[in-house]
């Protein structure tokens, strides 16, 4: 029987993460014109959700799903996270296409394909280098700060909402970003911007560089609507909205479906539909108790969903003539819109919604037309807002569920076989955090936006004074298991991407995109860390970067670092140029020992996939400068509680395997007795037995989906009680720990003839010596971090919802007369 493990659960790390206050799906293009072939159905596809967040981060998601399965029970997980200016935020995001005329119309866009749009409030916008993560270039407005951007649905031009009361086109055409066009001014800030439908091209200038005539709509602080030519760039009518005691509305946000009708939604808490021939409202609902914040449409056109600062997430159906009724003369029942459902899946305001698959306002006749018996994919909605957290809902048209489609629908998020939005369960994305814990020093670090906060967890009492779990030699009321030993707080270019901590806990490594900072820590007498700063680091890693790199901008920043067991080393992979450095820490100055650039040798990638076996001769080739490639993201490292082998992994879903000893890379995979575990997003784990230099039988192949996670199994010393990887148990080195941000599961890593031949696959409970193999733990949530302090002792950051929503300010209450 093993021994009990001691957990010290730790809420008292102050992580808060930044509210959401953006969200954006990719564009599909637009559909072939010319003749009528019939599109093939991208079903198993799904694009990248991009969040914008309040301190200026990007985060990328990708659906987590198999290549050709439909359903994800992790739906969108962070791939990639943009670092942001610092300080700046993020108020609107937009994708294009980078070249639509020549990307394929049946297809999904890969993040190749896209490029990235982000404004946070100033006058410059930005565009996105999603490859390298950092800001490609930017472009004033010309005209104040930039309210709202909007992209037409041909991803030629780029529509900007302006403080000065105009509207700014910019052309995207060939990869480029220029001014095109300025409409005239009005008096009212443009708030919000939707294109119309596109007009199809004359045959004849299909292949003229010309911009197509179609229309805005945009929403002032002028209590109006207005409908632009973009011909002529004039406004050619005026919608005007309630007011409430002469006081000016503001519309937050406006929609434009296929047939031209356009969605508002203002200050006063009221979605409004407006017919575009006559400019004249349709109908009014006073949905919402407070401002009307965001608005998405669904891929079908026949559904709306608004929400704000009110938490209400409202949906509007479009009911349609009925077939009976649509030829009488006498009676006949007009199409319209009505408010069908309501929820609150939040907990404070909901600041945006986005649907995937995403809407284009393109006529019926030119929409795609699924296949006969296909599975249909119910539509997602995300939504966030200040909460902190992306709530994903199957968003179902109610109409659907009694047509011929009912039967073939799925659930891509696996909640429940309801897919409708009333009735269907949500999802919630985690939200993550930077952590690192220093084991022999016992110290806990966290990373924020522009510092690092460092805790130390003190020492348990032996168990020989512990009487019932309790120890009696101190005070309950002054007892004390930890206390926060340093603050930082430091200058930087753009938020930090990476931190690590040594096992010491005499180094920290921080770093944003540019630049990587060494700290030497020390206690004091009082007992409080104190840091100093390792001003010759920088130098030596811009001289070794800039010999080995022609890309530009130098950076020095690192997107991944990890100090040896026994802290002597620290090993930094760097975030532009995606080098990988072995720097010596036992001599005076930090020393450059070697430099790998074998994650920027594209020669082994075929068409985005890894071709194995190529390439293997020039892995002594270290020192070879990098070509003009696109780059590659270092995601994580770890290195063998041995200090022997250094593993790596990239977005392009490679596995890299160095030897620390002799400075080199071996080859795939170590000749010693080592364990390799990777851990993918879609929960999946892969084990690669070392011994023999190739993954069991019994595995998978990995290169659907990006690697997140990779760890040693420690190697068995009856004198080494230090313990890395994915938290193996101090006290049987044949089992480790996985978590999650609800879960925690301990899993015997001796497999070796118990699953020989068979699928990899969760054990059954009815299955032998289940409960012995593997074992569940719902009662932490969530979880920040996970690992061992020493034998028998375990560290678990938490950070509970309720002390993060504490920190808020008081969410939107309106109270009713004779309720509480």
């Amino acid at each position: 029987m093993s021994r009990p493990v001691a957990v010290h659960r730790c809420r008292f790390v102050d992580y808060t993460p930044s509210p959401i206050t953006a969200l954006a799906f990719p564009p599909l293009p637009l559909p072939y014109l010319k003749g009528k072939k019939r599109e093939r159905d991208s079903k198993d596809k799904f694009g990248t959700l991009g969040v914008g967040h309040a301190n200026g981060n990007i985060d990328l998601l990708e659906w987590t799903a198999e290549e050709g399965e439909t359903q994800a029970s992790q739906a969108w997980q962070v791939r990639k996270t943009l670092p942001g200016p610092c300080p700046s935020k993020v108020d609107s995001l937009a994708f294009t296409l980078r070249y639509p005329d020549m990307f394929a119309s049946d297809t999904v866009p890969a993040c190749s394909d896209l490029r990235l749009f982000s404004s946070g409030g100033g006058s410059e916008l930005l565009e996105w280098d999603i490859s390298r993560s950092y800001v490609r270039r930017t472009i004033s407005s010309q005209g104040g700060a930039i309210w709202s951007i909007a992209a037409n649905p041909a991803s030629t031009l780029l529509a900007l909402g302006c403080e000065d009361g105009s509207v700014r086109l910019l052309s995207l055409v060939a990869d480029t970003l220029q001014h095109h066009r300025r409409f005239d001014r009005i008096k009212s800030r443009i708030l919000s911007i939707a294109w119309g439908p596109p007009s199809p091209r004359p045959p004849k200038q299909r292949m003229a560089k010309k911009t197509d005539n179609g229309t805005d709509i945009t929403g002032g602080s002028d209590s109006s609507l207005r409908k632009w030519d973009v011909a002529t760039g004039r406004s050619t009518d005026r919608m005007g909205t309630d007011k409430m005691k002469g006081e000016r509305t503001l519309v937050w946000t406006v929609g434009v479906l296929a047939d031209g009708t356009i969605v508002s939604g203002d200050s006063l808490g009221t979605v409004k539909f407006w017919d575009s021939m006559t400019c004249t409202q349709t109908c009014s609902y006073p949905a919402h108790g407070a401002d009307v914040l965001c608005l998405a449409i669904g891929p079908e056109g026949t559904s709306v969903f608004s929400s704000g600062v009110d938490q209400k997430i409202v949906l509007f159906s479009y009911v349609p003539t009925p077939p009976e009724t649509a030829s009488s003369v006498l009676s006949p029942t007009p199409a319209r819109w009505i408010q069908s459902a309501s929820r609150r899946v939040h907990s404070h305001d909901v600041r945006c919604l986005a649907v995937w698959p995403p809407y284009s306002p393109i006529p019926a006749i030119y929409k795609r037309k699924p296949s006969a018996n296909a599975t249909y994919v119910a539509p997602i909605l995300a939504s966030g807002g200040l909460d902190m957290s992306i709530a994903l809902t199957p968003a179902l048209p109610a109409s659907m569920t009694s047509s011929s489609i009912a039967p073939r629908v799925v659930n891509p998020l696996t909640t429940r076989v309801t897919t409708t939005f009333e009735d269907s369960y949500y999802r919630r994305v985690a939200y993550t955090a930077s952590m690192c814990v220093s084991r022999r020093a016992r110290l806990v670090a966290s990373m924020h936006d522009t510092g690092v906060n460092i805790w130390r967890v003190l020492g348990i009492p032996d168990s020989d004074v512990i009487v019932d779990g309790v120890d009696p030699s101190t005070d309950p009321e002054t007892r004390t298991s930890w206390e926060k030993v340093l603050e930082m707080d430091l200058n930087v270019r753009t938020n930090l991407i990476a931190s690590a901590l040594s096992d010491d806990g005499r180094w920290l490594v921080v770093s944003d995109l540019y630049e990587a900072k060494l700290f030497e820590l020390s206690f004091n007498p009082a007992g409080f860390l104190k840091s100093s700063r390792v001003r010759a680091f920088a130098s030596i890693l811009e001289n070794r970067i800039t010999a080995q790199s022609s890309q530009k901008p130098v950076s020095t920043g690192g997107s991944s670092f990890t100090f040896t067991p026994d802290s002597s080393k620290l090993i930094m992979a760097s975030a532009i140029t995606s080098l990988i450095l072995i720097i010596d820490l036992s001599s005076e100055a930090p020393i450059i020992l070697r430099t790998f650039n074998q994650h920027c040798n594209a020669g082994s990638i075929t068409s985005g996939r890894v071709v194995r076996g190529i390439n293997k001769g020039n892995s002594d080739g270290d020192e070879q400068s990098v070509g003009v490639i696109d780059s590659v993201a270092i995601m994580k490292m770890a290195v063998s509680p041995d200090g022997q082998w250094l593993a790596t992994s990239d977005d392009l879903c490679r596995i890299l395997i160095f030897n620390l000893d002799s400075i080199q890379r071996p080859g795939f995979l170590p000749d010693n007795p080592q364990i390799l575990l990777a851990v993918l997003p879609n929960n999946t784990i892969h084990i690669f037995h070392a011994e023999h230099g190739e993954a069991p039988s019994w595995g998978r192949e990995f290169n659907s989906h990006p690697v997140i996670g990779v760890a040693f199994e420690p190697h068995p010393s009856p004198s080494d009680d230090e313990m890395t990887g994915i938290t193996p148990p101090s006290t049987k080195p044949k089992e480790a720990i996985f978590w999650g941000s609800s879960w925690l599961c301990k899993l015997e890593l001796d497999w070796e003839g118990k699953y020989t031949g068979q699928s990899q696959e969760t054990p059954q409970a009815d299955r032998p010596g289940c409960s012995r193999r593997l074992r569940m733990v719902t009662n932490y949530r969530p979880i920040l971090a996970l690992d061992f302090l020493g034998p028998g002792e375990l560290v678990l950051v938490e950070r509970p919802l309720a002390d993060v929503l504490s920190k808020l300010p008081p969410a939107f209450f309106k109270p009713k007369y004779g309720q509480t």
